[in-house]
């Protein structure tokens, strides 16, 4: 089995946070961790320093690369930084690695 994980730590939420599954909406200086096991990538967040991590809404997505699931952990962390409530993005930019994203069943 492959696996990675990124993690960042001291991302201050933009307006709005960043929304979860378990909690709703989260703002305030975040942690971002996403893992990925071939075929899909998990996302989730939790206040920095805390225990409790939430599932960031849109995650899991279907992931088939490392490669892409980098790019995936950076477009999570740059859409919290920005003033919307934030959610896994499902549009990357043109020049990302293009793996078909759906929803992992």
């Amino acid at each position: 089995m492959t696996w990675a994980s990124w993690t960042t730590t001291g991302v201050f939420a933009g307006r709005g946070g960043v929304r979860t599954n378990e909690a709703g909406v989260l703002s305030g200086d975040l942690t971002v961790h996403t893992t990925w096991s071939s075929p899909e990538a998990q996302v989730a967040v939790q206040y920095t320093g805390g225990s409790d991590w939430f599932t960031v809404t849109g995650s899991p997505v279907r992931c088939e690369s490392e490669e892409f699931s980098r790019v995936l952990h950076q477009a999570v962390v740059d859409a919290v930084r920005a003033d919307g409530a934030a959610t896994v993005p499902q549009d990357l930019p043109q020049d990302a690695p293009r793996i078909p994203r759906t929803p992992a069943t």
